[in-house]
């Protein structure tokens, strides 16, 4: 299993706006792509002082179906221009991680 992680900033007053956008534009639409080897996105989100921080963690059963997804240069993050409007700041790539161990206890 492949996590691409990536993390993006609101303040405050656009973190519910950018949390709606992300729950009926954008999960949606990644779902529709119906890409091989997608399992499930996960959105956490906590207040940082003067900020609000998002990350995702998006869970693919390989490497080759994150190119699949995100195409050749799949660590460059792809940020819609209404969620770049409401991000103070964010991760210009991607990060991908293997998972190593998952326990359920």
């Amino acid at each position: 299993m492949i996590l691409r992680i990536w993390h993006g900033y609101t303040t405050p007053e656009n973190a519910d706006p950018y949390e709606q956008l992300l729950k009926t534009r954008i999960f949606p639409h990644i779902a529709e792509k119906k890409v091989p080897g997608y399992r499930q996105i996960q959105l956490l989100k906590r207040p940082l002082g003067n900020e609000v921080e998002f990350i995702t963690v998006m869970t693919f059963e390989s490497l080759n179906d994150v190119i699949a997804f995100a195409g050749a240069d799949y660590e460059t993050a792809f940020v819609l221009p209404e969620a770049d409007a409401l991000l103070h700041r964010y991760d210009a790539k991607s990060q991908h991680y293997q998972l190593s161990e998952s326990l359920t206890y």
